[in-house]
Formats: C-alpha cells, structure tokens, sequence
C-alpha cells in the first residue's frame, strides 16, 4: 500500500523558513526570510489536512487551489503545482511573500483551529514560484492569435498588471500608463525590499514587455495626457490608479518641517535603496532617518514598513504611536514581531494631540483607553484626562491611510461617477463604471486594501472586457 503523502500534522511541526537574525537584517534592505529548500518544502506542504472543504482557499481572495498545490509539492511534482498555482494567480511569488496570510489562508487553516500549527501556505507558494523560474518553467507571453481590439490601462501597480497579463494573453492590443518611472505601483515604490525585492517585480514587469504590453511611463493623465484622448484611442479603458492621497493631520503644528507623509518617505527610501537612484530629499535628509528620533503615526501595514525602514537608515530611536492596543491595529502580526526584533517600540493606546517646533522636535502625546464599539464593531478609543507626555521627534511620518484622488476633477471627465468617499463608482465583479466601455479595479474602488484583492479585480476585469470586447464585435457583424 501506497504511503500516506500528507496529513503529516500530528507527526511534523509547524516551520516557517530561517528568518536572518534581526542584529544583521536591519543593516540592509534585503528580503529577511530564506528560502525553503526542497525537503523543507515538501516536508511543510504534508502537513496540510486536504480538508473537505478548504477554508484556506474560500478564505483566499483569488480563491487559489491551495490544497491540491500542498500536495503536488509534497510529492514532487513542483511543475504542475506551479502551473496550478499560476492558473488562479497572476504572481503568486508576491503574494507569497507580502499577502497577511495570517488573516487569510493560514488564519483559517482547518490545522491551526486544531493546536497543531497553520501550514505555511505563504512560503510553500513563494517556493513553488521562485523554483519555476529558477527552472524556466514561466514562459514568456504568447498569445495563440492577435486581436485588433486595443486596451488602455491606467496604473501599473498589481491590479493594471494582473489586467495587463490577462487582455495581453488573450491577444489583445495594451498600453499601460503610469506617473511614476518605473512600473510595480506599490509593489516597486511602496513595500520596501525587506517584504519583497525589486527583482521579483521588475521580471514580471519584463515578462509584460517581452509579451507585448506596452508602458508609458512618467505620465500624468490630465496633464501629460487627457483622460479622454486615452478612451479615443482604446476600445476600452481600465482605471487603476490605487489611492495616493495622504489622510492628514488637522492638529496644532502639523505643518512643521520635519513631519512628512509615508508614501513620499518609501519611495524615496526604495529609490534610493533598491534601484540605486539619487533623490534630492533623501540627500538633504528631508526624507532621511539617519541619526534622529522617529515617530511613526499609525497601525497598519504602511506603518510598519515605514519603523522597519527607518530603523535600516540608522535611526537613533523608532517609536510607532497607536491609539488602540495591539490585539486591534490592523496591520500584521508577524510585520510588528518582525519590527520589535529590529528595535521598534510600539507606544500602544497613544495618539498625536500636536506637534512642538518647527522644525518639529517633539509629538504632544494624549493616552487613549479602549470604550465601547464604534460603528465597525471596534471598540472605540477614548482620551484619558492628564496623561499627556511630549515624545521627542526630529522626524515625523504619517501613516494614517490613503484617500482616493479626485479623478474627475483631476482629468476634466464628466459622467464618471464617485462614492461619497471619493472612490470610482464600478461594479465589483467587472469593474464596470458609469462610462461606456471604462472600468476601474483596485483601491480606486474598494479604498485602500490588499494587493491580493487588486490582483483579484484585475483578472474579473479583463475576463469582464473580454467578453464585453466580444459581444460588441458579434453585434457589429450582424
């Protein structure tokens, strides 16, 4: 009889892959997880359950094949894991490495309800991926026939490639647009090297081009380029803009030099970092933590990316002001273990009442205490009388969450419709807006969310154009 490949849980630990001792980590920019070798790989992907009905993967935002990969790997048969991996997952190796897999896959592992410990879905899909193209097993677009039907896509972040990816393997004609030098969106310029570096990006980004895609870079649309001179020149257009507009502060002092927003403060970080590349507000130290006291303002994942990154530019101290506790922030677990390692103090139940100098030097701490629940559940925090502390600060970064743009004020479009938040009004199966033939996807829809989602819509959307593209055509034939 056939020995019993998985189910290895009771018998075999939960392992995460070495992570790089955090007294030498945070002296660079490079990823802080090693790779799992091919035993380890194996080893770990046995120990799922092939559950009946597998919550990892109704719990995964694309709905990946989680357990019938697990078990490919298991077995050895890495080829068709991949392929099983990239029929629902336009870049599986990312998500692997920057999805808060504690919050979906793992977080719902049949296994970890059970005491035994989550499979390590995230790091067995990063291997899957890593090996595939170690192998030459990606292979470069090729469509079976060219269509004549032209898209245009606004945003080269994860939705518009994932768009991009799908339309291009179909046949279609696509033109990416973006503001920024180089493709990725917040894959390239927002998650530093540490979560996830740049190579892994910049080869899928080389895979479009190779394919076909083409991209316009450093374009502005409403200022290098008209928003309806795109829509005259595309049968149609997808919108993926993500959100980039900094929720600020209103408090006394907030403008003092000094205080900065996060996503400036990444960029120029990865920038600088990653690609080599001399920014002027790095050099002058506007943008540069080295030798002073940080102040993160904010829980979420931006927030951590931006203590860890400061910690690697030297630093004297990084504090993160939350104004709940730590069993309520909404970033990452595994991110905030990985910064406390790095020397990140976590000043919980703490918010910012003002701002003292200009330059700052100081944050006007208040003390918060957890009351009832708000509106989403939460419980709310609540401002503790006399129990206000100065924070000293030579640099202040505000990690509060993004806001849509204002898009039809920004492009001089009318028709195209908006929430009351700002965000591009679309049906979220297709991404479908209130203009013929134009779509919208990601965080320019949803708010700020998770890449995987991004991707997620990306993929909706092209299928959605696809069909949308075809139905026209049959209708104009007859």
């Amino acid at each position: 009889m056939a020995k019993q490949p998985m189910l290895k849980f009771v018998n075999i630990d939960r392992h995460m892959p070495n992570k790089r001792d955090a007294n030498v980590r945070k002296h660079d920019f490079n990823e802080i997880y090693a790779e799992f070798t091919d035993e380890k790989a194996a080893e770990q992907a046995s120990r799922c359950s092939q559950c009946g009905v597998p919550y990892c993967q109704s719990h995964c935002p694309l709905h990946n094949n989680i357990p019938d990969w697990l078990r490919l790997t298991a077995t050895g048969r890495l080829k068709e894991a991949y392929d099983l991996s990239q029929a629902t997952n336009t870049f599986p190796e990312i998500c692997g490495r920057i999805c808060p897999q504690d919050r979906l896959c793992e977080g719902n592992c049949v296994i970890e309800k059970s005491g035994h410990g989550t499979v390590t879905i995230g790091s067995v899909e990063k291997y899957i991926t890593d090996t595939a193209w170690e192998k030459g097993w990606v292979k470069p677009i090729a469509p079976v026939q060219e269509q004549d039907k032209s898209v245009g896509i606004i945003g080269a972040g994860p939705g518009g490639l994932a768009a991009a990816d799908v339309l291009r393997r179909a046949g279609l004609q696509v033109t990416v647009y973006d503001r920024y030098d180089r493709a990725g969106g917040l894959l390239t310029y927002g998650i530093p090297g540490f979560k996830l570096e740049k190579d892994v990006v910049m080869r899928r980004v080389e895979q479009l081009e190779k394919g076909g895609v083409e991209f316009v870079m450093n374009c502005y649309v409403g200022e290098d380029l008209s928003f309806d001179s795109i829509r005259g020149k595309h049968d149609a257009v997808i919108i993926a803009t993500g959100v980039y507009k900094t929720r600020d502060l209103a408090d006394p002092g907030a403008g003092a030099e000094g205080i900065v927003r996060a996503i400036d403060y990444l960029t120029a970080s990865n920038k600088v970092s990653n690609f080599g590349d001399t920014v002027e507000e790095f050099e002058s130290g506007e943008l540069n933590a080295m030798d002073k006291k940080v102040v993160v303002i904010g829980g979420g994942d931006t927030a951590m990316d931006c203590v860890r990154t400061a910690i690697r530019q030297g630093a004297t101290s990084v504090k993160c002001l939350y104004r709940r506790d730590r069993a309520n922030m909404p970033g990452s677990q595994r991110e905030t273990q990985n910064a406390e390692e790095e020397g990140v103090v976590f000043e919980w139940l703490s918010a910012p009442k003002g701002f003292a100098g200009d330059p700052v030097i100081g944050v006007m701490v208040q003390k918060m205490r957890l009351g009832a629940p708000d509106a989403t559940g939460r419980q709310a925090p609540e401002i503790i009388g006399g129990a206000d502390y100065v924070e000293d600060a030579d640099l202040v970064i505000k990690a509060l969450g993004f806001e849509p743009e204002d898009l039809p004020k920004l492009w001089g479009t009318d028709g195209l419709e908006v929430t009351r938040w700002g965000t591009v009004k679309a049906d979220f199966e297709t991404g479908r807006t209130s203009l013929e033939n134009v779509y919208a996807i990601g965080d320019i829809v949803r708010g700020a969310s998770l890449v995987v989602w991004a991707i997620r819509d990306g993929r909706d959307c092209a299928d959605a154009v696809l069909k949308d593209l075809a139905s026209t055509a049959a209708v104009a034939a007859e």
